[in-house]
């Protein structure tokens, strides 16, 4: 589908959540057959793509799904509405957690 709807001469560039599936032959065929695609694959551990991920997974929830968008221009300016304004509403916070106390062997 991305094939289809986006203009042959851009290039895509996808960020794929599953290190293991880069190293399957059909997915090495597809690419190679699928030149404009290029795959990058996020490193597991990375707290800063987890926070991005955090993003991505409440987008939806915060936003999309209490919205109706009548075309694509719509759905990017209710994007771009949450991130300029993504916590307007904040709950109070239970403050910072006491440091563990140590283990006694």
């Amino acid at each position: 589908m991305i094939d289809d709807a986006t203009p042959k001469h851009k290039q895509l560039q996808l960020i794929v959540d599953n290190y293991a599936i880069h190293k399957h032959p059909a997915l090495k065929r597809w690419l190679q057959r699928h030149p404009r695609f290029h795959v990058h694959f996020t490193p597991t551990g990375t707290s800063r793509l987890n926070m991005l991920e955090r993003f991505f997974r409440d987008l939806p929830g915060n936003r999309h799904r209490r919205g109706v968008f009548r075309d694509m221009i719509e759905l990017v300016i209710a994007i771009e509405d949450y991130v300029d304004h993504p916590n307007e509403t904040p709950s109070p916070s239970s403050g910072p957690r006491p440091p563990p106390t140590p283990s006694k062997k």
